[in-house]
């Protein structure tokens, strides 16, 4: 049976995902059928394949397949540094290469970490060991799952990138051994060379008579993964080019006869596009041509400012079926959600309901946590370049699922996905803004119908009008304590939009709007991600209330993590005080069976000079768990004129082995840095359908001067390397709200925190 026939009866990626029946026999038979796919990266003349993941030149030059989108988070070097190393390369002499998604590439453990939003609500399997697992993984090669997210790139492909590097390694080494007739195991490779004894034989000189030996079964790793590169500092691979300018962007890229384009749609959900007055555009210089759309309106141009300027001209009219995005009615909404349910119980630890109960609690502990719609504002707003000829279309994008993004233009213009060819450049940042391919249907419908090539960019405005946001939250939380002062037990329901089943729906191509309808009232699991308390309570429920949504919302650096730390920590600090408990003492007392965490909280106490965060210091503490790995935050803040003053933050991560120490610490800094965003802006209300956050200044990032002083640690251990690009983020904004309680006595239970006019 043929996909278009699987589709026609019924069998889709969702149907096979159940949890019983003919889906699961279809599953488990389909994980058992193995395919061999061939290597995307192409040898120039000169150089040699080995394998999918690396070639080698005979100038001895290694250029690494890099899968994953860079946007800041070093991938281009750390993954570079584990292949490298394991092959026993010179840094000088490695350099990378942004390949077009393949299944090699597939992520399937995000897969399977995303897994439950792709799967029936009352569905419930294990999607990390045996038949599933395995069918998982091979679904995720089958559809090319090659998504950058979750902090998973190290966790993922560690071991296929030890594992090519290990292939060149050997057969460098047979092919030196051969010339000297020893065993191949008497070689050793190091800084570009293979040596046995005082022999010594450089890669260039070995690489054509390497790629012609068969690769090795099994695969012979080093005893260690720490090398000469992997574990240590090594300079970043794209920070010259970043430095010098000579790094391709999406909007760096130029081809010849191109034009230039910009676009402006109305409001989210069912929306059309009335009227545009195009004869007032085409008459300004500059422009060339104005594209229409159902839903939006483009001018092109021969200068990008023309084009944007055109659209003012045109002064297009939308109309907009249905709910509008509306902040108090919103608000609203989600306190309904939690009033009137219905909920889903995601987490059950013994009997809460009992613990709650007047005969057993001494004291009950209330308290409602919320957040605003976060926008994401990376430096770089949405650009790409495409050209359609002869039926094939070219598409220059920085996406985080460059899969979507091929079907998603192949479906705007009509062709097949695979008639795009999709060149992947880095991104300006991203924080999860690049899952939205909406702008590849919009540069491929305008390439197709100007037949020249086109550079589609949004302006600041379009861009945040386009944003799909952080959802808006509220976590209500309660709390049992006994005469004690112990806590035993703790309630915690959360009302959000089923954001991560909403995404599950755009990546299987449905449009924003479909996928925001078909996700609501879907109860999302991974929307109290972050939300699972590591302290030793005994009695614990977590609840999902889904929240029917009128704007589009998508991920955010840290995902559901970013606001559900600060529930949990904020009010577990509250907690500590009723108790008459000093913060850490209060944590330290209930982490049993977390000593990695304890780890990180004694380590940051001792770092900071911690000092009991007691009235008046100005000091507040918060730890989180994640992706495998653990932080432990303290912050010293206090208010004044101008708002909140975060004059200090010390942080201790442990993120297991560290590929690149200073990568890690530069990935800790910048999530820190977001979660300062987090605690003190980033966020819009919305009014007849739109942000009213419509340039930077709008949503009060912090400047230069707000930064504080940064001090990060790191555990270091030899556990399984745990995710770091978003570690950062979470605990800072509890961390802060529990410093201003200290410095002021003030409890903020609302993201912003500048949200009530401090």
């Amino acid at each position: 049976m043929n996909e278009a026939q699987a589709h026609k009866n019924g069998i889709d990626r969702r149907k096979l995902l159940v949890g019983g029946g003919v889906g699961v026999g279809l599953l488990v038979a389909w994980g058992l059928w193995p395919r061999r796919y061939a290597p995307n990266l192409r040898a120039a003349d000169g150089e040699h394949l080995f394998g999918p993941w690396l070639k080698i030149g005979e100038d001895g030059k290694v250029v690494i397949a890099i899968p994953q989108s860079e946007s800041g988070q070093g991938v281009y070097s750390t993954l570079a540094q584990i292949i490298a190393g394991e092959l026993g390369a010179d840094w000088r002499s490695v350099a990378v290469q942004p390949v077009a998604p393949s299944p090699i590439f597939a992520n399937a453990l995000l897969a399977r970490e995303w897994s439950p939003a792709f799967l029936p609500e009352n569905v419930a399997i294990d999607v990390n060991s045996g038949f599933v697992a395995g069918s998982i993984n091979e679904l995720a090669r089958r559809e090319m799952f090659v998504v950058t997210g979750g902090s998973s790139s190290i966790r993922q492909f560690e071991k296929p990138c030890r594992e090519a590097g290990a292939v060149a390694r050997t057969l460098l080494c047979q092919a030196a051994a051969a010339r000297w007739d020893i065993a191949w195991e008497q070689c050793q490779a190091d800084r570009g060379f293979v040596t046995a004894g005082k022999r010594r034989l450089s890669f260039a000189e070995l690489v054509v008579e390497a790629a012609a030996l068969d690769v090795p079964s099994p695969i012979p790793l080093n005893p260690s993964p720490r090398n000469r590169l992997s574990g240590r500092d090594a300079p970043r691979l794209d920070l010259s080019a970043k430095v010098d300018g000579s790094a391709s962007f999406a909007g760096d890229v130029r081809l010849p006869d191109m034009l230039f384009a910009s676009v402006r749609a109305g409001p989210a959900g069912d929306t059309s596009l009335l009227s545009a007055d195009t004869k007032a555009a085409v008459k300004m210089r500059g422009v060339v041509q104005v594209v229409k759309n159902d839903s939006w309106v483009a001018a092109v141009g021969s200068n990008w400012w023309a084009a944007n300027n055109a659209l003012d001209a045109m002064s297009p009219v939308f109309r907009t079926k249905g709910q509008m995005a509306n902040s108090s009615e919103i608000a609203q909404s989600i306190s309904n959600a939690i009033a009137k349910g219905p909920g889903f119980r995601a987490t059950k630890i013994g009997d809460v309901d009992a613990a709650m109960a007047p005969e057993t609690a001494t004291r009950i502990f209330k308290a409602d946590y919320s957040v605003g719609a976060a926008l994401h504002a990376p430096i770089e707003t949405r650009s790409a370049t495409a050209e359609f000829r002869s039926g094939r279309l070219q598409l220059w994008l920085a996406t985080q699922a460059p899969q979507s993004a091929r079907l998603s233009a192949a479906k705007a213009i009509g062709i097949s996905a695979d008639d795009v060819v999709l060149y992947p450049v880095l991104a300006g940042g991203s924080f999860d803004r690049n899952f939205d391919n909406l702008i590849a249907a919009q540069v491929a419908v305008i390439a197709k119908e100007v037949g020249r090539p086109v550079q589609l960019t949004w302006s600041r405005a379009e861009d945040l009008l386009r944003d799909h946001v952080r959802s808006p939250a509220l976590g209500r939380l309660s709390a049992a304590m006994n005469e004690e002062g112990a806590v035993t037990g703790i309630a915690l329901k959360v009302a959000a939009a089923s954001t991560m089943r909403e995404l599950a729906n755009r990546i299987d191509g449905q449009s924003q709007d479909e996928a925001r309808k078909s996700a609501s009232g879907e109860f999302d699991v991974l929307a109290v991600d972050g939300a699972q308390i590591p302290y030793a309570i005994p009695n614990i429920s977590i609840d999902h209330f889904p929240v029917s949504m009128p704007m589009p919302t998508g991920p955010w650096r840290g995902l559901a993590n970013s606001y559900n730390c600060f529930f949990v920590e904020g009010f577990i600090d509250e907690l500590a005080h009723k108790a008459g408990v000093e913060p850490l003492s209060f944590r330290m007392q209930m982490l049993v069976g977390q000593t990695r965490l304890a780890r990180c909280l004694t380590g940051v106490a001792t770092m900071a000079g911690w000092d009991g965060g007691v009235a008046g210091s100005g000091r507040g503490i918060a730890c989180h768990s994640m992706r495998g790995s653990h932080i432990a935050v303290i912050v010293t803040a206090r208010t004044s004129e101008t708002g909140v003053r975060v004059d200090r933050i010390h942080a201790m991560a442990d993120c297991g082995r560290l590929i690149n120490p200073d990568v890690a610490r530069q990935q800790i800094e910048g999530g820190i840095v977001f979660g300062l965003a987090q605690a003190l802006g980033s966020a819009t209300d919305f009014e007849s359908g739109l942000p009213t956050a419509r340039r930077l200044r709008d949503i009060d990032l912090p400047k230069l001067a707000d930064v504080p002083e940064i001090t990060v640690e790191f555990a270091r251990n030899d556990e399984a390397p745990g995710g770091v690009s978003e570690l950062g983020v979470p605990a800072v904004a509890p961390a802060i709200a529990n410093a201003l309680f200290s410095a002021a006595g003030i409890r903020l239970r609302e993201l912003p925190l500048l949200s009530r006019g401090l």
